[in-house]
Protein backbone atom coordinates (compact mmCIF):
# COMPACT_ATOMS: atom_id res chain seq x y z
CA UNK A 1 0.00 0.00 0.00
CA UNK A 2 1.54 3.29 -0.90
CA UNK A 3 1.24 5.71 1.67
CA UNK A 4 -0.39 9.71 1.08
CA UNK A 5 0.94 12.65 2.72
CA UNK A 6 -1.44 15.42 2.57
CA UNK A 7 0.07 19.04 2.81
CA UNK A 8 -1.51 21.79 4.60
CA UNK A 9 -1.86 25.20 3.07
CA UNK A 10 -1.29 26.60 6.86
CA UNK A 11 2.17 27.51 8.42
CA UNK A 12 1.89 26.69 12.18
CA UNK A 13 3.72 27.61 15.46
CA UNK A 14 4.89 25.92 18.40
CA UNK A 15 4.88 27.22 21.94
CA UNK A 16 6.44 26.38 25.00
CA UNK A 17 4.64 27.17 28.33
CA UNK A 18 5.34 26.81 31.55
CA UNK A 19 2.77 23.70 33.36
CA UNK A 20 0.67 25.48 35.15
CA UNK A 21 0.19 28.24 31.92
CA UNK A 22 -3.58 28.52 31.22
CA UNK A 23 -4.08 28.84 27.54
CA UNK A 24 -6.21 31.91 26.04
CA UNK A 25 -9.47 30.58 24.66
CA UNK A 26 -7.88 31.66 20.82
CA UNK A 27 -6.24 28.28 21.05
CA UNK A 28 -9.62 26.17 21.21
CA UNK A 29 -11.32 27.71 18.58
CA UNK A 30 -8.72 26.96 16.04
CA UNK A 31 -9.52 25.00 13.10
CA UNK A 32 -6.24 22.58 14.03
CA UNK A 33 -4.49 22.96 17.38
CA UNK A 34 -2.49 20.25 19.15
CA UNK A 35 -1.63 20.49 23.16
CA UNK A 36 1.04 18.10 25.06
CA UNK A 37 1.14 18.37 28.76
CA UNK A 38 3.52 17.17 31.07
CA UNK A 39 5.41 17.99 34.81
CA UNK A 40 7.90 20.22 32.99
CA UNK A 41 6.25 21.59 30.19
CA UNK A 42 2.83 22.81 27.93
CA UNK A 43 3.33 22.34 24.37
CA UNK A 44 1.19 23.72 21.94
CA UNK A 45 1.10 23.86 18.43
CA UNK A 46 -1.69 26.33 16.39
CA UNK A 47 -1.47 28.17 13.15
CA UNK A 48 1.01 30.78 12.76
CA UNK A 49 -1.94 33.64 12.60
CA UNK A 50 -2.67 33.35 16.38
CA UNK A 51 -0.10 35.24 18.42
CA UNK A 52 0.26 33.77 21.58
CA UNK A 53 2.32 34.93 24.71
CA UNK A 54 4.70 32.19 25.07
CA UNK A 55 7.80 31.51 26.84
CA UNK A 56 9.16 29.97 23.51
CA UNK A 57 8.23 29.75 19.79
CA UNK A 58 9.56 28.39 16.60
CA UNK A 59 7.57 29.81 14.12
CA UNK A 60 7.33 28.62 10.33
CA UNK A 61 6.51 24.99 10.47
CA UNK A 62 4.45 23.17 7.66
CA UNK A 63 2.34 20.36 8.25
CA UNK A 64 2.11 17.02 6.42
CA UNK A 65 -0.60 14.85 7.02
CA UNK A 66 -0.40 10.90 6.91
CA UNK A 67 -3.98 10.24 5.30
CA UNK A 68 -5.72 8.11 6.91
CA UNK A 69 -7.61 6.64 9.65
CA UNK A 70 -4.69 4.83 10.48
CA UNK A 71 -5.16 1.22 12.19
CA UNK A 72 -3.50 0.71 15.64
CA UNK A 73 -1.61 -2.16 13.99
CA UNK A 74 -0.27 -0.35 11.52
CA UNK A 75 3.51 -0.43 12.53
CA UNK A 76 6.01 1.82 11.42
CA UNK A 77 4.79 4.31 9.94
CA UNK A 78 6.16 7.12 11.85
CA UNK A 79 9.13 5.83 11.84
CA UNK A 80 9.39 5.35 7.97
CA UNK A 81 8.96 8.93 7.59
CA UNK A 82 11.18 10.30 10.27
CA UNK A 83 13.96 7.88 8.78
CA UNK A 84 13.58 8.82 5.57
CA UNK A 85 13.58 12.79 6.73
CA UNK A 86 16.85 12.26 9.33
CA UNK A 87 18.82 10.42 5.93
CA UNK A 88 18.43 14.27 4.52
CA UNK A 89 18.93 16.06 7.91
CA UNK A 90 15.79 17.01 8.50
CA UNK A 91 14.35 17.30 11.92
CA UNK A 92 10.62 16.93 12.59
CA UNK A 93 8.22 17.61 15.35
CA UNK A 94 5.64 14.85 15.09
CA UNK A 95 2.14 14.85 16.83
CA UNK A 96 0.13 11.51 16.41
CA UNK A 97 -3.74 11.76 17.42
CA UNK A 98 -6.60 8.82 17.46
CA UNK A 99 -6.41 8.34 13.93
CA UNK A 100 -3.25 9.51 11.92
CA UNK A 101 0.00 11.22 12.28
CA UNK A 102 1.06 14.77 11.29
CA UNK A 103 5.00 15.49 10.91
CA UNK A 104 5.66 19.30 11.27
CA UNK A 105 8.86 20.37 8.99
CA UNK A 106 10.49 23.67 9.10
CA UNK A 107 8.72 25.53 5.59
CA UNK A 108 12.71 26.60 4.62
CA UNK A 109 13.32 22.31 4.31
CA UNK A 110 9.57 21.71 2.71
CA UNK A 111 11.34 21.18 -1.16
CA UNK A 112 13.95 18.96 0.23
CA UNK A 113 11.54 16.90 2.52
CA UNK A 114 9.09 16.64 -0.24
CA UNK A 115 11.88 15.40 -2.47
CA UNK A 116 13.27 12.53 0.04
CA UNK A 117 9.57 11.45 0.70
CA UNK A 118 8.82 11.10 -3.02
CA UNK A 119 12.30 9.10 -2.96
CA UNK A 120 11.14 7.19 -0.44
CA UNK A 121 7.49 6.29 -2.52
CA UNK A 122 5.76 8.32 -0.64
CA UNK A 123 2.91 10.35 -2.70
CA UNK A 124 2.50 14.28 -1.76
CA UNK A 125 -0.60 15.76 -2.35
CA UNK A 126 -1.98 18.94 -1.56
CA UNK A 127 -4.69 19.05 1.51
CA UNK A 128 -8.11 18.75 0.14
CA UNK A 129 -10.40 21.00 0.54
CA UNK A 130 -12.89 21.34 3.05
CA UNK A 131 -16.27 19.78 1.78
CA UNK A 132 -19.41 22.76 2.83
Amino acid sequence: MRMTLAVHPELYTIHSFSPEAVLPSDVFTQEMFFIGKTREELSVVVPSHLTLDSLECESNWICLEVLGPLGFSMTGILSRISGALAEVQISIFAISTFDTDYILVKKDKQSQALTALKKSGYQIIEYPERRT
